[in-house]
């Protein structure tokens, strides 16, 4: 079965930066696209970054944009989302996720499998 286990996630003050990783297991992750999400409490879910796994292109929410860089290692199994500049907007709890999809990726309902989720707080 596929497996997403985040790490990375913490206590930041505002300027700060946090590196997330996602380490996953159970599919072949090179044919996966990738994502990043999150959610702040009594929001919804919201995309944050995403990697196609068809040519590696890569997709950012507005708001990260300039801030935020999502990379993924293919021999490792893994994606990371870099990110910098942190605002206490971005506090959330960030979840990884992998979808067999290229089209549409800013959705939840793409993906088929999801992280446990890695709490992020930034402090003003």
């Amino acid at each position: 079965q596929v497996q997403l286990v985040e790490s990375g996630g913490g206590l930041v003050q505002a300027g700060g930066s946090l590196r997330l990783s996602c380490a996953a297991s159970g599919l072949t992750f090179s044919s996966y696209t990738m994502g990043w999400f999150r959610q702040a409490p009594g929001k919804g879910r919201e995309f944050v970054a995403g990697s196609r796994w068809n040519d590696g292109g890569i997709f950012y929410t507005d708001s990260v944009k300039g801030r935020f860089t999502i990379s993924r290692d293919n021999p490792k199994n893994s994606v990371y989302l870099q990110m910098n500049s942190l605002k206490p907007e971005d506090t959330a709890v960030y979840y990884c996720a992998a979808s067999r999809h290229v089209l549409a990726i800013t959705l939840p309902s793409k993906f088929d499998s999801w992280g446990q989720g890695t709490q992020v707080t930034v402090s003003s």
